[in-house]
């Protein structure tokens, strides 16, 4: 008989206790889908490459690609190594944070951006864009180019990867050594 009612009151549980409202978890709507990253990646090499040569070799912090805008967010270290038709690194670029246009694959590097080339002229500016069309740097933001004979800092850039032949648009400083006064 104990048996009979301890069953009755465990049956009677379940029954009343499996019926009744449905407890539905909480979505947050304010979840931008478009905002989540179709890849994200910690500590990343990126190879360029054309017709099997390298051009360039990417190492990032931590990468974002989204599809939707199709743009890769570079937002905790950037280096470039750029290189010859030779195979051989003529110029390293580095930034705090950048930007990959994923359809054009121009780069652009902001934030304490240094570019060092082979020959010792260093150039730095806080944004720089790398065109992939023409393989040519560019800003129209303030630089400073420093090399072993002189010193010139002005608004707008232009030059090639390689830092051989630049152009700076609207010179402010120009000096015999290496450091600005």
């Amino acid at each position: 008989m104990k048996f009979c009612l301890n069953f009755l009151i465990a049956l009677s549980f379940f029954y009343f206790g499996c019926g009744g409202e449905k407890v539905k978890p909480k979505v947050d709507t304010k979840l931008d889908v478009k905002e989540i990253p179709a890849q994200e990646s910690w500590k990343s090499k990126i190879l360029i490459t054309e017709k099997g040569a390298t051009r360039a070799l990417l190492d990032v912090g931590h990468l974002r690609m989204y599809v939707k805008t199709q743009e890769t967010i570079i937002d905790s270290g950037l280096k470039v190594d750029f290189y010859n038709n030779f195979g051989q690194k003529t110029t390293t670029l580095t930034s705090k944070r950048g930007r990959i246009d994923d359809q054009t694959k121009d780069l652009y590097a902001y934030e304490d951006v240094v570019t060092v080339n082979d020959s010792g002229v260093v150039l730095k500016s806080e944004e720089l864009m790398w065109k992939n069309s023409d393989q040519k740097i560019k800003t129209d933001k303030f630089v400073t180019i420093t090399t072993p004979t002189e010193v010139l800092q002005g608004y707008g850039f232009e030059s090639d990867q390689h830092l051989r032949n630049y152009v700076i648009f609207r010179i402010t400083y120009i000096t015999n050594g290496s450091t600005p006064q």
